[in-house]
Formats: C-alpha cells, sequence, structure tokens
C-alpha cells in the first residue's frame, strides 16, 4: 500500500502538471515526450534486473508520464470539445476506449504473463506506445499567438473566476457520501460465499454495462440539459444509494449491473460538465484541478465511511450517505 501511494503521487498534483502543459510546449509534443520515456521505461523492466529501490524510483517516473499525458490529452478534449460543442461526445470515445483496454490487458496481459514472463510483458508494451503515437502525429493544435502571463496573474485568473470556484465546490459535495463499498465486498465473500471468479466475472459483465452507458451518453451528450439532469441524477443517486438496504444475492448482481451502466452515464455527465466549465487557455490546469476536487471528494468518502463505520453499522451508514446526496442542491442554482 505504502508503494502504491509511493507511485501514484503525481496523479496528486495533476494541476500544477496542467499548469506545466498549457505554458510550454504543446499538448501534443508533451504526449510524445510522455511515449518516449515511458518507451524507455519498459525497455528498463523488460531487459534488466534491479534492486527494488530502483524498481520504485522507475515506478514514480512512470506514473509522472503517464500523468502528464494523461492531463495533456484531457486539455486537447477540453479544447476540442468546446470548440464543436462535444465535450461529452469525446470523453465518451474516450471512457469506452479505456473500459474496453481494461478488459483486453486483463486478459491479454495476464495471458502473456503466464505464457512468457512479465519481461516480455512489458516489452510488449512498446509496439503499443508507437500506435498510440500515431492519433498524436496527425492531430494539429491551433495555437494562437501566446500572450505573456506570470504564475500570479494565471492563478488570478483561475481562483479568481467565482464560477470556476462555485463548481468545485458543487463537485466535491455532489460526489462525497460516506462510502459502504468495502462492507458490501465482504458480505459477499463471507455470507454469499461468492468465489473470486465469480466476483471477477461480475466485475467484468459490469465493465460491459459501462460501455453501453458510455455509447449512451454519446448518443445523447448534446441533446441534454446538463443542469436539469444533474439536479434530477442527485434525487436519483439518493433512490439508489438506499436500495442498498435491501442487499441479497439477487439484488447484489442487479446493483452491479444495472448502477455499473447508470454509474458511468452519470460520471460521464460529471465530466462533461467540467470540462464545459474549464477556464480558456487554461484548459488542461482548470479540467485537473476539478478532476483533483472529484478524486479528493472520494478519498474523503472513504475515510469518512471507515471512520462512521464500527460508530453507526452498515445500515444507518447507507442512510447517511444517501442524505449526503443532497448537500450539493443548493449550488446547483448558483451555477451558470
Amino acid at each position: 500500500m505504502v508503494i502504491g501511494s509511493i507511485t501514484t503521487f503525481a496523479w496528486l498534483i495533476k494541476p500544477l502538471i496542467g499548469y506545466t502543459i498549457d505554458n510550454s510546449l504543446s499538448k501534443r509534443a508533451w504526449i510524445f515526450i510522455s511515449l518516449f520515456l515511458d518507451i524507455i521505461f519498459v525497455l528498463f523492466l523488460g531487459l534488466m534486473q534491479m534492486p527494488l529501490i530502483f524498481l520504485i524510483a522507475l515506478l514514480v517516473f512512470n506514473s509522472g508520464s503517464a500523468a502528464f499525458r494523461d492531463v495533456a490529452v484531457d486539455g486537447i478534449m477540453c479544447v476540442e470539445g468546446k470548440k464543436y460543442q462535444a465535450t461529452g461526445k469525446i470523453q465518451s470515445i474516450q471512457w469506452v476506449s479505456l473500459l474496453a483496454a481494461g478488459l483486453i490487458t486483463g486478459i491479454g496481459g495476464g495471458f502473456i504473463a503466464e505464457k512468457w514472463g512479465y519481461k516480455a510483458g512489458f516489452l510488449f508494451l512498446i509496439p503499443i506506445y508507437l500506435l498510440v503515437g500515431l492519433p498524436a502525429y496527425f492531430y494539429h493544435e491551433e495555437r494562437g499567438e501566446k500572450k505573456y502571463s506570470t504564475l500570479p496573474a494565471d492563478l488570478k485568473k483561475l481562483f479568481g473566476d467565482k464560477r470556476i470556484l462555485i463548481i468545485g465546490l458543487f463537485i466535491f459535495l455532489y460526489k462525497f457520501s460516506p462510502s459502504f463499498g468495502t462492507p458490501l465486498f465482504f458480505i459477499q465473500r463471507d455470507s454469499f460465499k461468492w468465489s473470486k471468479i465469480w466476483i471477477g466475472s461480475l466485475a467484468t459483465i459490469s465493465t460491459v454495462f459501462g460501455v453501453v452507458g458510455s455509447l449512451l451518453y454519446y448518443k445523447f451528450s448534446q441533446r441534454i440539459n446538463l443542469k436539469k439532469w444533474l439536479f434530477y441524477s442527485v434525487f436519483l443517486g439518493a433512490v439508489t444509494t438506499l436500495s442498498y438496504l435491501y442487499y441479497t444475492r439477487v439484488s447484489a448482481v442487479i446493483y452491479d449491473v444495472f448502477y455499473s451502466f447508470l454509474g458511468m452515464f452519470i460520471f460521464l455527465m460529471v465530466m462533461d460538465f467540467m470540462a464545459r466549465h474549464s477556464v480558456k487557455g487554461l484548459e488542461a490546469t482548470s479540467f485537473a484541478l476539478l478532476c483533483s476536487i472529484n478524486n479528493l471528494s472520494g478519498v474523503a468518502s472513504n475515510l469518512s465511511g471507515a471512520f462512521l463505520l464500527p460508530r453507526l453499522g452498515l445500515q444507518w451508514l447507507i442512510v447517511l450517505s444517501a442524505l449526503a446526496s443532497f448537500l450539493c442542491l443548493p449550488l446547483i442554482r448558483k451555477i451558470e
């Protein structure tokens, strides 16, 4: 857990990475730099034996490189998406790709690791990285005349925007609710006596329905009133949370499958909302900032759930989590 925390540090400072990308080189250039560094990384892992400390250092390095690529791609999504009013469509494609890639990686990566070993698995990533570079090569970023700006001026532009502050607080409260996901996993394992294979299979089925939710959002993203749908989703989220008060072998399967579909649709709606409200000229920075607030809310939900579970018990924690869904409602009318 400690090693995992160390290697994901770069993802906690994504707004700083976004600011670097917005103010130096181009988003396309940062994607190429990231891919080049990742190829070097997998060559080291695929061809060398190394002590643990060196391995951890490389993993931190690789995590930072991936974070730069992720923020650069999201910056392009914001710029091009707002330009063509297609932020929702682009994000739907992004997440369908990520979910599908996760399924392929889980199956293909496991097969390669078992058949040829983990080193071969890393080396097989090289042609993948080269393929990823192709769309970046053909993408031509429109870069207007860059006006000179200083860090204080950009910070004032970002945090002096009352709209961004309200949206950031809304996102935090919208996503915050004391978490109870881990206790449900223990119920599946200890009470339902589900095997690891069945739990993994159910997760795979849920991922497929998540893809369906992404495709549905692609179809309807430009037709829905985001503000109105966010309002309705608050009540829907409270109802679905309360449904976990009735948790059986059958309902658990239904919840996992149906809520994966519904959850991905709502997730993309929130991501689309954040992309549409990114700050012009600081798209990578502002979107990364809102994503960090979103992630921080998830951490707060997990910590509060862990603290409250032994004090309230699972049923009252579920009720409290449902009530927490309504904390964001007063802010919706203030969002322009």
